[in-house]
């Protein structure tokens, strides 16, 4: 019996070295050479200083910015640390709420007629509650605000929108997307910093 509990805890020490800190070493060690930016969460650089990730959306209120997806995470939304959906059914009454707010905000900001249709990734946060990607449909509906916040043509701002687009993931998976971050950052450098 000693022999066996020898030989137990033997293999549980060599197992724990070899997959507790030889494997993550390796696989950690492989991801930066192979993919470093996405193994360091693939940060958003401009003039040296980080300012976000591509993979982590943020929340951009001013009018001069294109307006992310909502975000459930969190209390306040937008909290990495807390990444999630509200988990609240369609016949909610608390999602429904928040859903007529948003949609009331949105037509204000934008300027839109009550009857105007509004893409869900708007007024819906996504699963994770960090989702860095608006659709084409709500992109092109921030063109006015945009355009009128950075004294620029309507014209400008959808060529800035259609550069940034970004095809299904291998040409099969999900939907076009832009990512938020990155158009907001292309706006920075077309017209300077909202004021």
């Amino acid at each position: 019996m000693v022999c066996q509990i020898y030989q137990a805890l033997s293999m549980l020490i060599v197992m724990t070295f070899c997959l507790g800190f030889l494997y993550p070493l390796a696989i950690t060690g492989i991801a930066q050479i192979a993919f470093p930016a996405q193994a360091n969460g693939s940060i958003v650089y401009l003039e040296g200083k980080p300012v976000g990730s591509r993979l982590i959306g943020q929340d951009f209120s001013s009018p001069g910015y294109f307006h992310s997806r909502p975000s459930a995470a969190g209390e306040k939304g937008y909290d990495a640390a807390g990444s999630g959906g509200s988990n609240l059914g369609p016949t909610n009454s608390k999602l429904i709420e928040s859903v007529t707010e948003r949609l009331k905000q949105i037509r204000e900001e934008n300027g839109l007629a009550e009857s105007a249709i509004i893409p869900a990734d708007l007024v819906l946060a996504s699963g994770s509650g960090l989702d860095p990607d608006i659709s084409g449909d709500a992109a092109y509906l921030q063109t006015a605000r945009i355009a009128k916040e950075r004294n620029i043509t309507l014209e400008q701002v959808r060529m800035l929108i259609s550069r940034q687009v970004e095809d299904r993931q291998l040409g099969l998976f999900g939907e076009p997307r832009i990512n938020v971050l990155q158009l907001n950052l292309a706006l920075d450098s077309l017209v300077g910093k909202n004021r």
